[in-house]
């Protein structure tokens, strides 16, 4: 299935925001905030959360320094 991250077209196996995450690579306890057609998505909702063809996803991931 085709959907967006971050702005950026990926094909994807993935069903789930949950297995979305483990695809792309995310550490399971990684500390990310994530939006799937712009409404937040609270961890504890993300294996839950079906995804569909065309989902716009944003992960996003504190930044240090300043």
């Amino acid at each position: 299935m085709q959907i967006t991250v971050n702005g950026k077209r990926h094909d994807v196996q993935a069903t789930t925001l949950s297995a979305l995450l483990d695809e792309m690579g995310y550490d399971a306890t990684a500390r990310i905030a994530t939006a799937v057609d712009g409404c937040f998505v609270a961890a504890s909702q993300r294996p839950a959360l079906a995804l569909h063809a065309g989902a716009q996803v944003e992960i996003l991931a504190p930044m240090q320094g300043g």
